[in-house]
């Protein structure tokens, strides 16, 4: 098997998640988020973009229905012993042979969780799963339940975070060398992706962030790219990945002389994130952290120019985002621990003078203090 984590890692997760559906009163768990499937199990897979459901039952019962397709990618990705097929054919109905692998696991008339809120659950297929199992079982979200589990990682998992942060580092420094006038937006995407993927690195879970110009305000990715102009400003939002497990980043690149909204931006980011980082500790809560930023930036006359969200959790995640919850906005009443990381994004982005400018980096959550999985600078890049 090709795991990434020893067996006794996999197996005391899958005995937190067994406690914690005892405490909620449940009697088996139904997982539709990857991320679930690959934390409990290593089961790696984008087949999630199909029909398929985890099951784990408070007896200790691991069972994987998915497409024949993905058959020998959960044997060979995962401590999974049961695996199920659903067939495909014209008419199939995989929610009816879920409850027939249900059945079989002796789960009729149980009380059973289910991830609801799932890139993997369509409302279609979600419709279908409950009409499946109406009268078969009683179903109770419980889309949080390993969610929470996720949050605090274990030692081996912040190895990964901090290699994924070192990829990061190196990609931010290729993007940095490929960047000047007349440079080729997708040369420097290219030189990101290449440091990377030849640094062991995986795909990341959504698309790579890249703009010049206008585009550099953008927070998402769009397709098309530009030569850069003897004065112009790059926006880069990328993460280093490894093992999926991702170190978030985000710079503006100067070309030629910073304008004074430039600079303007960059003293208020740069006190920003000091002021982010004096709250990244174990008690204080999301909301905590949202409200420092936005009291040094609001100080500093950029509330117009400012997010409703400074940043939020990361770790092994798959597409369509690398985000994960909790997220750093007004009132989140979550509470930080040691173990958890997090990505915190300073973004200030002017529309009437077309001024972009974004800082940001991953930590890990420590006993006193933040640790940056970054080790380079944060000062104004120019080229």
């Amino acid at each position: 098997m090709a795991l990434h984590f020893e067996v006794s890692e996999y197996h005391a997760r899958a005995a937190a998640a067994i406690s914690a559906m005892q405490k909620n009163n449940l009697d088996g768990l139904l997982m539709f988020q990857q991320e679930s499937m690959y934390y409990l199990t290593g089961y790696d897979s984008f087949g999630f973009c199909f029909f398929q459901c985890l099951y784990l039952g408070a007896d200790g019962q691991l069972a994987l229905l998915t497409r024949s397709a993905d058959l020998r990618q959960a044997q060979h990705t995962s401590i999974i012993e049961d695996i199920r097929i659903w067939t495909d054919e014209a008419g199939a109905q995989p929610a009816s042979q879920l409850r027939d692998m249900l059945e079989s696991l002796g789960a009729k008339g149980k009380r059973l969780g289910i991830e609801t809120n799932s890139y993997g659950l369509t409302h279609f297929n979600g419709r279908a799963v409950d009409a499946a199992m109406d009268g078969f079982c009683t179903l109770s979200d419980a889309t949080k339940l390993v969610n929470i589990l996720r949050l605090v990682k274990s030692p081996a998992e912040l190895k990964y975070v901090r290699r994924a942060g070192k990829l990061g580092d190196e990609a931010l420094k290729a993007g940095i060398k490929r960047t000047k006038a007349g440079a080729n937006e997708g040369d420097i995407l290219a030189t990101q992706q290449a440091a990377i993927f030849s640094g062991g690195g995986d795909y990341p879970a959504n698309e790579f962030i890249i703009g010049t110009g206008r585009d550099a305000l953008l927070c998402r990715y769009k397709s098309g790219r530009r030569k850069l102009s003897k004065r112009d400003q790059l926006t880069l939002e990328f993460a280093g990945v490894y093992r999926h497990y991702h170190a978030a980043f985000m710079r503006t690149i100067i070309i030629g002389k910073p304008t004074k909204n430039h600079l303007a931006m960059d003293a208020a980011c740069q006190a920003a994130l000091a002021e982010v980082e004096s709250v990244l500790r174990p008690g204080k809560t999301a909301g905590e952290v949202f409200a420092a930023h936005a009291r040094v930036m609001d100080a500093q006359g950029m509330q117009k120019h400012r997010l409703n969200a400074c940043g939020y959790s990361l770790g092994a995640k798959f597409t369509p985002s690398w985000m994960d919850s909790p997220m750093f906005y007004k009132d989140n009443e979550d509470t930080l621990a040691e173990g958890m990381v997090f990505f915190a994004h300073m973004i200030l982005m002017n529309s009437d003078a077309g001024a972009a400018y974004c800082l940001g980096r991953t930590y890990i959550i420590g006993a006193k203090e933040p640790e940056p999985v970054s080790k380079l600078p944060l000062r104004m890049i120019v080229r």
